[in-house]
């Protein structure tokens, strides 16, 4: 069941209302609704550029573990820890920059309109909006090890073992 201002989000569901069964997850950007079925396949639905419209990526969206969401746009993790995005392109919705990397992903991060994916090697690979955490060359030789990682509107926090704290 889904609510909200004429036009937005919470009032396009009818159109997938009958898809929307055995739910697992709903993840929400800014204008669009992701949600994760017990079949691991996704149904969106909302603003179109906003994540709301998945069909370019449908075919792949297969076995999904996890959604995360920027302000406008979408990144699924697959059971084989691969990545998959839609939405604005801007705000995370392509990954292709970084996607021979996005392997063994364990889990995602959003902010506002970047991404950041944890490896299973305490790796992190990050794309999206480069001036709101989508570009991490500047540090990326220290992130190694990381444990999680905390999205805020602008920045990134990280949750290192103790032992390598002393080196940032």
């Amino acid at each position: 069941m889904t609510w909200g201002r004429q036009g937005n989000a919470g009032q396009c569901s009818s159109r997938v209302q009958d898809q929307l069964k055995n739910v697992q997850q709903i993840c929400g950007a800014g204008e669009a609704f992701a949600a994760i079925l017990a079949d691991g396949s996704v149904v969106t639905w909302g603003e179109p550029n906003y994540g709301g419209d998945s069909s370019r990526v449908q075919n792949q969206l297969r076995n999904v573990q996890q959604i995360s969401a920027t302000d406008s746009a979408f990144a699924a993790i697959l059971a084989g820890g691969s990545v998959v995005t839609w939405g604005d392109r801007a705000y995370g919705g392509d990954s292709s920059g970084v996607q021979d990397r996005l392997r063994n992903v364990q889990h995602i991060s959003a902010g506002d309109s970047a991404f950041a994916a944890i490896l299973a090697d305490g790796g992190v690979v990050t794309w999206g909006n480069p001036h709101y955490g989508g570009d991490s060359s500047r540090v990326q030789d220290q992130l190694q090890n990381v444990q999680q990682i905390v999205a805020q509107r602008a920045s990134r926090v990280l949750l290192l073992p103790f032992w390598q704290t002393e080196a940032l």
